[in-house]
């Protein structure tokens, strides 16, 4: 069989390489710390659940949605207002199975074979795949420890941002975890009314920011509406990750687009589903603000202990990731992390997987109690690990 050119364009995942590496250690009794996978280990609030589990009986909620509800719709739209003071309308807003599901389709609403879409390096690896899948030409702008990990569009050349058809943003950042500032923001938008880009903005981590900082969406900065889309994701903020609830929210007429391909693929939301966003978007949000605290928590535990046995960890500020770089002398991250599991049974993901300019650091997730995280920086120091060359 003869397979597409869109499926051979992808390669082998490091991460199934890691998954039978711990398969193998666990069934030989050894004591894993799984610090690659950025799932929270969090519940998902109780009202939450019970929205779900009432409308489940319901057989009429059994039936194709079709479409975002009435309901759905008038929920993003109060939230966005309540929790960013940005004003949505109901056309500036579409359901998606996910930001990687719509990230995913967002190249091929924007882009024909061989565009150019600006991506970050490193980043998250579903937005190398969105321009993958389209056939586009991804072109790195980088994010390096010298600018902070965010975004330096005066590096951008003009000939470069003029090819682009769109940018895409991710603050806070995976796996970096920088987060925005208003100048970048305007930076931003600045360059996207100059060469006539959108940005499409990955905002998944707007609820989980450090040392008193308030998450913003790029929506509720001047101008941005007029250049730039944002995926909204419920996953990281209520612990609903498998339930698969984002949004595409910004200016209407791509996410009109978006929505005509959409309805192609989809029948949409299912509908106790709904009524889970719905409780989620209207209730309270008490749940969200201890959670970060305690992601904060974890932070330190992590970064302190690595620093206090020699291996040099600068403090997140923000998402449910730590970006490290690899100890001294060390080169190969993949080569190192499966050492680290080996000798420690500590897993990370390397820094290869999330682009060019990956390579030299490994990622973190804050996915563990404080105390289970000092547990495995214990482990890395008994391992003997940091003290070779």
């Amino acid at each position: 069989m003869e397979f597409s050119r869109t499926v051979n364009r992808f390669g082998e995942e490091i991460f199934a390489a890691l998954n039978d590496r711990r398969i193998e250690l666990e069934k030989t009794g050894k004591k894993i710390y799984n610090l690659s996978v950025g799932t929270p280990d969090f519940e998902a609030p109780a009202h939450i659940k019970k929205a779900l589990a009432d409308a489940a009986p319901d057989q009429n909620n059994w039936k194709y949605s079709l479409r975002d509800s009435d309901e759905l719709v008038a929920a993003v739209i109060s939230y966005y207002k309540k929790r960013y003071g940005v004003d949505l309308t109901a056309d500036e807003i579409q359901s998606c199975n996910g930001t990687q599901d719509g990230m995913g389709h967002i190249g091929l609403v924007l882009c024909n074979e061989g565009d150019t879409v600006l991506l970050p390096t490193p980043c998250y690896p579903a937005f190398i795949t969105a321009v993958t899948m389209c056939g586009a030409k991804a072109e790195y702008y980088p994010m390096v420890k010298e600018n902070g990990f965010l975004p330096h569009v005066a590096d951008i050349p003009d000939e470069t941002a003029d090819r682009a058809k769109f940018m895409v943003v991710s603050l806070p950042s995976n796996p970096m975890g920088s987060v925005g500032t208003p100048e970048i923001y305007a930076e931003l938008i600045d360059f996207a009314k100059k060469h006539d880009i959108l940005i499409v903005h990955d905002n998944a981590y707007s609820d989980i920011i450090f040392d008193g900082v308030e998450g913003k969406s790029f929506l509720s900065y001047p101008g941005a509406r007029e250049v730039g889309v944002e995926f909204f994701s419920l996953s990281k903020s209520f612990n609903v990750t498998g339930a698969r609830i984002s949004f595409l929210v910004g200016r209407s007429d791509v996410v009109g687009a978006f929505r005509k391909l959409h309805r192609q693929t989809d029948f949409g939301m299912f509908l106790p589903v709904q009524k889970a966003a719905i409780a989620a978007l209207t209730g309270p949000l008490d749940s969200v603000k201890a959670q970060c605290k305690t992601y904060q928590e974890r932070r330190d535990a992590l970064c302190g202990g690595l620093r206090s046995i020699g291996w040099d960890a600068v403090d997140s500020h923000g998402s449910m990731f730590v970006w490290v770089p690899l100890p001294e002398g060390r080169k190969d991250s993949s080569k190192f992390c499966l050492e680290l599991m080996d000798k420690s049974g500590v897993i990370c993901t390397p820094g290869i997987s999330f682009g060019p300019l990956g390579e030299g650091y490994v990622r973190f997730a804050l996915n563990m109690p404080a105390e289970r995280i000092r547990e495995a920086v214990a482990a890395i120091d008994a391992s003997g690990i940091l003290k070779e060359a």
